[in-house]
């Protein structure tokens, strides 16, 4: 973590200073886009505690998404254990929990969240399929949200009204991020035969599993679902643009910028269409790049003009 972050926020303690510099690397190498929007859009005070939050997220994703259910679950009870005694001790030998842990006691509200992400990732290792649209929206509800709100939870505003509306557009977005999510990854879901698209979806568009594959003798039909899929993200974005007229002025050019860039994610599963079965698709580097230029132009202050001197 760069030596400015760190003092802004207030975290003085070498050990402390060092285990955070650590995660700040390891959150640039695995998750580029995110560690970039969060270094030059949110304020710098908070950039260190969101930093950890996503290499424990990332670790524990890592962690409970290997093997089989049981091995899942198992993987599940293991980490969650370390996590609580982390947590319980305020140390661990684990990099990412021992940063965690200082980061929970700078930010005793984290504690809650890091409570209901475990929770919530019950509901991660045991699925497999989706049968109905509405387990889709559930598993949105029940983990996807959680995980969002280990950082988002740092930007929820004061006041009761503020913070539930906060709270219900990060569910719009994250069902509209996890849809993109499942799309974009389709190929790889489908090899794996942990598929996000429902089987009410593929029955609608007169797909079944066997038809995901590469070569699928029906790319009108995939071409089709992936539009309704896309269309169902869309709404749920613009469910979630109320996200910025809540947050603090200080928030909003990140937020601005992670609404943006999944209109660009969609614009590209769009277009990437029935092409999904056979590789992956994201959005264009240089869109997203764009995107946070732009928001951190809007951040920045003006210059000051100057003043005209009188005539004569």
């Amino acid at each position: 973590m760069r030596k400015r972050v760190l003092d802004r926020a207030d975290i003085r303690d070498p050990d402390a200073r060092r285990g955070y510099t650590a995660q700040r690397r390891a959150v640039r190498r695995f998750a580029p886009a995110e560690y970039t929007a969060a270094r030059l859009l949110l304020p710098a005070p908070l950039q260190p505690d969101v930093v950890v939050l996503v290499a424990f997220m990332h670790e524990t994703d890592d962690r409970i998404d290997r093997g089989d259910p049981p091995e899942r679950e198992e993987a599940l009870r293991r980490w969650r254990a370390l996590t609580d005694e982390a947590l319980a001790t305020g140390t661990s030998p684990h990099p990412v929990l021992r940063v965690l842990a200082w980061a929970v006691r700078r930010r005793p509200v984290l504690r809650g969240r890091v409570r209901a992400f475990l929770d919530g990732a019950v509901q991660e290792v045991a699925w497999e399929r989706f049968g109905t649209e509405a387990e889709v929206e559930r598993y949105a509800e029940g983990y996807s949200l959680p995980a969002l709100m280990l950082s988002m939870g740092l930007l929820v505003p004061e006041g009761d009204a503020a913070a539930a509306g906060f709270e219900r557009a990060c569910l719009a977005l994250i069902t509209a991020m996890q849809r993109l999510d499942f799309l974009e990854d389709l190929a790889q879901d489908v090899r794996e035969g942990r598929v996000g698209v429902s089987d009410e979806a593929l029955a609608r568009h007169g797909l079944t599993l066997r038809d995901l594959h590469p070569g699928t003798p029906h790319p009108d039909r995939v071409a089709r679902l992936v539009t309704d899929q896309a269309d169902i993200a869309a709404a749920s974005l613009r469910a979630a643009h109320s996200l910025t007229g809540l947050a603090a002025g200080e928030h909003r050019p990140f937020l601005r910028a992670v609404l943006r860039v999944q209109e660009l994610r969609s614009a590209a599963v769009r277009k990437a269409g029935p092409s999904l079965v056979a590789r992956p698709c994201g959005p264009s580097p240089v869109g997203c790049g764009a995107v946070l230029l732009r928001e951190l132009a809007r951040r920045r202050p003006a210059p000051p003009r100057a003043r005209r001197r009188p005539d004569g």
